[in-house]
């Protein structure tokens, strides 16, 4: 599981596509589940334990790429469970390794999209 913290224009499609997919997970485990369950001791579910607000914000900005991108987007996120904390402050890989992750992977990840 992983939440990048790249600008969703920098993640090529494969990455954008499976980021939400996992977000979408994410959001499940800590709204309907209370944080618990099989990747409760995860290292992102921690990370995002107390910040479902910052969650939703990143989903908004995935889907905000979505549009720009001419994709369809039909799993919208209820605000009203974003209840908590709307910065995310903590990361389990610093941006700049990140980076580095993407930029060493077969794909147009951090490309500029022009």
């Amino acid at each position: 599981m992983r939440i990048w913290d790249v600008p969703p224009r920098r993640l090529c499609r494969q990455h954008l596509l499976a980021e939400h997919r996992e977000l979408h997970g994410l959001w499940n485990i800590l709204t309907v589940h209370g944080g618990a369950g099989g990747y409760s001791l995860h290292p992102e579910t921690r990370r995002w334990m107390g910040r479902t607000g910052a969650l939703f914000e990143r989903h908004r900005q995935l889907v905000e790429e979505f549009e720009r991108r001419g994709y369809q987007h039909r799993s919208p996120l209820d605000r009203r469970l974003a209840a908590s904390a709307w910065t995310q402050r903590s990361f389990v890989t610093p941006l700049a390794d990140q980076v580095r992750i993407l930029t060493d992977k077969p794909c147009e990840c951090l490309l500029d999209p022009g």
